[in-house]
């Protein structure tokens, strides 16, 4: 797994190595939308889901000769009450676009903006947003030649992503260039390899704006690599318990069949698994009692597992419905104005889910911590093995605390903070971006704790007598550098890091 500050690199090729994801507006999951992000699978658009879309947009076409839609016949926001006259609205919109496409800070990976991409194609095939189709048509073009919007960090603030994808409709246009995907510079392609430009018509630049399109998309690939994360941290935490011969009785099955809670109970499960026990595993371990984290790992990484397999039916209830506002009745009956777009029940899942990940990280580093305490371990403090002072795995736990102080601070509940906007219009946000980016750096911050808990508990089994004969002690063993000696231990840390999603897949 790459942990660099954009979170894993992947080169989507063009061809999505021959796998197709369907846009249908109802159906998509977040790990299809990951595949698409990643550029492991390009998109098809059911004809079922385009037909929809195209009755909505006449549907808005009719409503809008029949009464002013807001956005379209009016201004925005504070500017709801000031009409606009008929044979303005197609310019209206391209200002709207323009004067929303204010971003700021960093322009964001690919992997993030392609997510956005195929958000806001599904969500537009669910046939609400009155928007002429030919912007499906341009958003799936888009992930299947390898191209994307520059998108910059700040802008939305958890009611619609609008300065992202204001960015995102100029550069549909035409107005804004593409950047390749590959090389995360302005495409040098011919006219034939980049997205036809689309004519911007009436309603069509709120129809697009209308979305938490990127909040969606960064959550949603915070939960695909958190899930790795947390199937790995089974393997992890089964190794440390092995490490300290601690006692098994607190994953037997009898004890979370009284606790129902779903994530304690398979979080209990897996490490019985992992170790080969029983349901009802014999006997005690070497104490009657272990530590903290040991003895209560069911129940605090349980309740990260529930937390993410929340935030993903969230997910994937967002991407698979209409949001926008105003929003055209499926029938073409009618529009109705509405706040569907406020995002917290995305922001409360996201923080909900850091939230549940410091516990178990915290308890990472106490199993980290136990691994060099020879009172628990039988074996030299820090596992050290030389000269006499030599500090061994010492230095794991600092590192591993200073990536758990980023997943304390990305904890603080985004959901939170507060914002008065639009001349007091808006006077609530639910900052499900903010909420979203946090949740990336903590991934990147709990795959170190993890990655040095796992060094250590290697270590550890190699100095017992006769480690357990498990396969994920045989693979971590023939990863990691066999070496005792004290020497830069960065190298072992990394190495761990990149072998966490083989463990997952144990």
């Amino acid at each position: 797994m790459d942990t660099t500050a954009n979170g894993p690199t992947r080169v989507p090729p063009h061809d999505g190595g021959g796998t197709r994801v369907v846009l249908d507006g109802t159906t998509l999951t977040a790990g299809d939308l990951v595949a698409l992000a990643d550029g492991t699978a390009v998109p098809a658009v059911a004809p079922g889901a385009r037909a929809r879309a195209v009755r909505s947009w006449r549907a808005a076409q009719r409503l809008a000769t029949a009464g002013r839609l807001y956005g379209r016949g009016t201004g925005v926001g504070a500017q709801r009450s000031v009409a606009v006259a008929p044979d303005d609205e197609a310019a209206h919109g391209l200002r709207l676009l323009r004067s929303h496409a204010g971003g700021a800070g960093d322009l964001l990976p690919a992997r993030q903006v392609r997510a956005l991409l195929a958000v806001r194609a599904n969500q537009l095939l669910a046939g609400g947003s009155g928007i002429q189709p030919a912007f499906v048509d341009a958003l799936t073009d888009a992930l299947r030649l390898g191209v994307h919007p520059a998108v910059n960090e700040y802008g939305g603030v958890g009611t619609g992503d609008l300065t992202a994808l204001a960015q995102t409709g100029l550069t549909l246009i035409g107005e804004r260039p593409w950047l390749d995907t590959r090389r995360e510079h302005p495409a040098d392609l011919p006219p034939d390899g980049l997205p036809a430009p689309v004519t911007l018509r009436p309603g069509d630049a709120l129809a697009l704006l209308s979305s938490n399109a990127l909040a969606l998309g960064q959550a949603a690939l915070a939960w695909h690599d958190l899930d790795v994360l947390l199937r790995a941290t089974h393997a992890v935490a089964a190794l440390s318990l092995a490490a300290v011969s601690g006692s098994p009785e607190a994953y037997a099955a009898p004890v979370h069949a009284l606790r129902p809670y779903p994530g304690a109970a398979r979080a209990a499960a897996e490490v019985r698994r992992l170790l080969g026990l029983p349901e009802r595993p014999p006997g005690q371990g070497r104490r009657i009692q272990d530590p903290f984290g040991f003895r209560a790992f069911p129940q605090a990484h349980g309740c990260a597992l529930d937390a993410a397999d929340r935030l993903r039916t969230v997910v994937e209830v967002e991407i698979n419905c209409p949001t926008e506002n105003p929003l055209v009745a499926p029938d073409g009956s009618g529009a109705y104005h509405h706040g569907g777009f406020f995002a917290a029940p995305l922001a409360l899942a996201l923080d909900g889910l850091d939230l549940a990940l410091l516990q178990t990280a915290q308890l990472s580093a106490a199993r980290l911590t136990a691994l060099g305490d020879p009172g628990l371990t039988g074996l030299t403090p820090f596992l050290a093995v030389g000269p006499a002072g030599s500090s061994g795995t010492m230095i794991l736990e600092y590192a591993a605390h200073s990536a758990l102080a980023e997943l304390r601070a990305s904890a603080d509940p985004a959901s939170a903070g507060h914002a008065v906007l639009s001349r007091g219009l808006e006077e609530a946000a639910s900052f499900a971006g903010q909420a979203a980016r946090q949740t990336l750096r903590a991934t990147r911050a709990y795959a170190t704790v993890l990655a040095c808990e796992l060094v250590a508990a290697v270590r550890a089994l190699r100095l017992h007598p006769a480690p357990p004969p498990v396969p994920a002690f045989t693979l971590a063993a023939a990863a990691l550098p066999a070496g005792t000696d004290d020497r830069p231990l960065t190298g072992d840390v990394t190495t761990a890091t990149e072998l966490l999603p083989r463990l997952a897949e144990l």
